[in-house]
């Protein structure tokens, strides 16, 4: 049995700690004490419910936590650009808060992000390293400008949300909206601006292309075959900086654990469970 990106979490399952700088995090755990930590990262414009669909596989071999970027989902949105490594920084200091001190990663699209910033940065923190349809660089600057500016100065996020929609799934996903495409779109239309803008930010200033090189941690990196966005060509970039870095192509386009989750979870839990 599958939980639904319908069964959103609810308020009591939510916990929040404090970061260094102040702004509080939310973030859930699922999946028994004694079992490895696996952390989960999502989508700019998506919440932790992003993953509501894993978690009953996950939990059979991990305990599973997962949060939400500041500006995003029950998180603090503070003003101004996001870097990088604040929200690099907003991971490690959650597992201190947790006294967790080594954790399996899986970060898609900008999760992925954070999870190459992890990998580089505080790689005795993390063992396995899954990076899922994500890039280590998403140029020019001047489109994220464009980008900020626009999210900011919108009425409401409807054309946003139909951007990001279309480039999440493929058409004949989108032909009669189900309701998994309808709950994602209501992830993008709940965030709020300065959320997206902060993120934008983030993108827009972030290069991880040859700093990749120095991820220490077994790493695989999947491609969507159709994805528009993080294009293979990305995911290719990065398994061959990453040292001894496996990739593994899905038929999908963007949101792979969504359009193929048999396919996601099967090549993720043989990486993450190999010896």
């Amino acid at each position: 049995m599958t939980m639904t990106l319908n069964e959103t979490v609810s308020a009591e399952a939510l916990r929040f700690y404090t970061a260094g700088d102040g702004n509080r995090i939310a973030y859930r755990i699922d999946g028994a004490d004694h079992r490895p930590v696996l952390v989960l990262a999502n989508s700019i414009g998506t919440t932790l419910n992003m993953w509501d669909g894993q978690i009953p596989e996950l939990t059979k071999h991990f305990r599973v936590l997962r949060y939400d970027f500041r500006g995003h989902g029950a998180s603090d949105t503070p003003a101004g650009a996001y870097s990088i490594d604040r929200l690099g920084r907003d991971v490690i200091e959650l597992l201190d808060a947790l006294h967790i001190n080594r954790v399996h990663f899986i970060g898609l699209s900008f999760g992925g992000a954070v999870g190459q910033w992890l990998g580089i940065h505080a790689p005795e923190r993390i063992d396995r390293l899954v990076l899922s349809n994500t890039s280590s660089y998403l140029g020019p600057a001047d489109q994220w400008d464009r980008m900020i500016a626009s999210v900011l100065q919108a009425d409401n996020l409807s054309e946003l949300a139909d951007m990001f929609i279309g480039n999440w799934f493929p058409p004949h996903m989108l032909e009669t909206e189900s309701a998994v495409v309808t709950s994602f779109r209501s992830m993008v239309l709940s965030t709020r601006p300065q959320g997206f803008a902060g993120v934008f930010a983030a993108i827009r200033d972030l290069d991880m292309r040859r700093t990749a090189l120095l991820i220490s941690s077994p790493t695989l990196v999947i491609a969507g075959q159709y994805d528009a966005v993080t294009l293979p060509s990305h995911s290719e970039l990065i398994a061959a900086t990453v040292p001894n870095a496996k990739l593994v192509k899905l038929p999908v386009v963007h949101l792979s654990n969504i359009e193929r989750p048999a396919d996601f979870l099967s090549v993720v839990t043989e990486f993450l469970l190999s010896k």
